[in-house]
């Protein structure tokens, strides 16, 4: 991928363009292990590119360098210490030690002259080839060939720990074909995705991936959508419903009326999102990166210090010693546990939440999940699923099958929603009834007659309006009630509600036993919200709220000091979802607003996503603090050992390339985790 960043006057970058088709091949490093890698490329705040890629090589071409290297140190040392050759001294030892070191040196040479030509004197680069290059002045040639070498294979770990921490994220790029066939007069025709307008008609072979975005026309067809959003479940479809680019198509034949362009589907905005956000870094990450900045020449200078001031104190004053002592200590001294290991960890976290259907919009919100206090919850869309449907039907006096239809055909004569929620439960009973001599009363309900029986079906004003009596309860209900009275006597009544998610009760359990305080805002009732609120135990929920409201909310909770997440879906969420410290949008049934504004996407709509999230960011922050101290700790101790000259070359080779190699196998742990 290639990345393009915008910068204002103060350096900060503002804007990140993705052209999926090109890749960058920048190698300006500033203390960054990249001599041999591939796949990644990123930049720091500074705006510097820094390269992972070696171009596509197979693992055999990774590795080729380091076993050329290897053999050939392996048989120098055999005829050094065990098969001693008459031929193997002289200008022919360091010859082969060269040749053996030329492999694994040469990149990071290369490198390193790349990096003064661009001003990046101090980088690691830099550091090894001092080390190694010393190692040879002063004679230690299989030294200074295996600190080389160790480095040369830690390099392609940390490239295949790369590519690990990418594979997910790599998924959603195979999810997009190039290619989709159109129906045309009827007729079938192969056309490239990017030429498809809106309005033309896609057909669907099964096992194919739909191209753009669009409205289902075939009366069924069942999707996997795992690459959008995280479930393996297979997701059914109705004529009429959208379906996004990206899923496959699992059974018959299925025809899709595009709705959206090829570059703004759904899909297009995820991979764009995904991609920029590898290049936001958290504030861990950015103070790592400046902190490697001082670092590197610190550790330079204290080198030569090493090396040189003894001379006036010491008085057995051994040049050899001295220098060999400093080498070790700039081998020591590399930051590469560092600057890899905890970019590697947030890139790991957002992989990983990737596959789990949820989208950072950059490495610095996984920081900020980790330290939420508060959730804040829109209700509709968010915890319901935004949908009125029939939720309970009491029939008194006639069976509930002859309530339902003909119920349902007298509001086969009204627009209102709440008739329809009651037609749709119906499933085309109310076909069999004749309905005649309709009357709307306004505000009310409606009055009519089916099969010749005397029909009125509306609010309980309806039933007080004509004297009818009814079940006392139905006035304590918060919910919408439609009652219902035949031949002017109560017959029952439909309770129609905004169903809640599945998983809503699980999601706000899970958060309480993490100690996170839910609270719940909506535009409803107050008596429907505070109705939702009792089901999930949700510990403070407000209703009656105009989006200015929810804003002042917020507020509210933000100036006690807290930091807060706000969850929504609608238009009128964007604003508070933009106040919050991380802002989530529910990224399937919501507004592309919303979507925009919010720092975090739920692909699925599934609020146990929420703790999810927040698990990730977690465990994120913790893997990368842990790799902090390893690389700290041991650096330290080591540092301080081969400046006193107890510690070898290979003590200082476990220091830069073991500590690496752990903290780069502890930062990908995150993408084996189940959460």
């Amino acid at each position: 991928m290639k990345h393009e960043h915008q910068h204002d006057a103060n350096g900060k970058e503002i804007g990140c363009t993705v052209d999926e088709k090109t890749k960058s091949k920048n190698n300006n490093q500033s203390g960054c292990c990249s001599a041999h890698n591939e796949t990644e490329s990123h930049s720091d705040e500074d705006g510097h590119d820094h390269d992972h890629s070696g171009g596509n090589q197979t693992m055999f071409q990774m590795f080729l360098p380091a076993v050329i290297s290897f053999a050939l140190l392996l048989i120098a040392i055999g005829f050094d210490n065990y098969f001693p050759q008459t031929w193997f001294t002289g200008w022919v030892r360091i010859a082969w030690y060269i040749v053996a070191y030329v492999p694994v040196g040469f990149p990071v040479l290369k490198e390193a002259v790349e990096s003064i030509r661009k001003g990046e004197i101090f980088s690691e680069f830099l550091l090894m080839c001092i080390a190694t290059i010393g190692a040879f002045a002063i004679g230690e040639y299989p030294e200074g060939v295996a600190v080389m070498l160790f480095y040369a294979i830690g390099e392609v770990f940390q490239t295949l720990a790369v590519q690990r921490a990418k594979s997910n994220i790599k998924l959603l790029l195979d999810q997009r074909p190039d290619e989709a066939t159109v129906l045309k007069d009827g007729n079938p025709t192969i056309k490239k995705a990017s030429e498809i307008t809106i309005g033309e008609i896609i057909q669907l072979k099964s096992g194919e991936k739909l191209a753009l975005d669009g409205t289902l026309l075939t009366d069924t067809a069942t999707f996997n959508t795992a690459a959008l959003t995280g479930e393996s479940k297979p997701d059914t479809k109705l004529k009429g419903e959208t379906v996004l680019a990206g899923m496959i198509n699992l059974n018959t034949i299925a025809q899709v009326e595009v709705t959206t362009a090829y570059t703004d589907s759904k899909l297009s905005k995820i991979l764009e999102m995904v991609q920029e956000a590898t290049a936001k870094k958290a504030p861990t990450e950015l103070f790592i990166r400046k902190f490697a900045k001082i670092y590197t020449p610190i550790v330079v200078y204290l080198a030569i210090a090493i090396c040189v001031l003894p001379m006036f104190f010491v008085d057995n004053y051994v040049f050899r010693d001295w220098l060999y002592r400093a080498l070790v200590f700039l081998v020591i001294s590399c930051p590469c546990a560092l600057v890899i290991s905890i970019p590697l960890g947030y890139f790991g976290g957002i992989g990983a939440s990737s596959k789990n259907g949820i989208l950072f919009k950059g490495s610095s919100f996984l920081d900020i999940m980790a330290s939420i206090q508060v959730v804040v919850m829109d209700k509709t869309g968010t915890l319901t699923k935004g949908v009125f449907n029939v939720q309970k039907v009491v029939a008194v006096g006639i069976s509930e099958d002859d309530l339902v239809k003909f119920t349902a055909a007298l509001e086969t004569k009204s627009t209102h929603p709440v008739g329809t929620a009651i037609i749709e439960y119906a499933k085309g009973k109310e076909k069999n009834v004749t309905v005649t001599d309709v009357e709307e009363i306004a505000g009310h309900g409606l009055k009519g007659k089916t099969n010749g029986n005397e029909i009125l079906a509306g609010n309980v004003k309806l039933m007080k309006k004509f004297n009818i009596s009814y079940d006392a309860e139905i006035d304590n209900t918060p919910f919408t009630i439609i009652v219902i009275a035949i031949n002017q006597k109560y017959a029952g009544y439909f309770l129609i509600a905004d169903e809640i998610k599945e998983d809503a009760k699980q999601a706000i359990e899970s958060l309480h036993k993490i100690n996170i305080k839910t609270v719940m805002l909506s535009g409803d009732k107050q008596a429907v919200v505070d109705a939702v609120a009792k089901e999930l135990n949700i510990d403070q929920a407000y209703g009656d709220l105009l989006p200015e409201n929810k804003v002042e909310k917020v507020e509210e909770l933000k100036s006690q000091n807290l930091k807060i997440a706000f969850v929504g879906d609608g238009v009128n969420d964007a604003p508070v979802v933009a106040l919050a410290d991380a802002g989530i949008a529910m990224g399937g049934l919501g507004s592309d607003a919303t979507i925009e504004t919010a720092d975090i996407v739920i692909q699925n709509d599934q609020p146990y996503k929420i703790y999810t999230a927040i698990n990730i960011g977690k465990k994120t922050k913790q893997i990368v603090w842990q790799n902090i101290g390893l690389a700290f700790t041991v650096k330290a101790v080591v540092l301080v050992l081969g400046a006193g000259g107890l510690a070898t070359m290979w003590e200082a080779v476990f220091a830069d390339v073991g500590v690496a190699l752990l903290a780069i196998l502890n930062a990908v742990r995150i993408q084996k985790m189940k959460f």
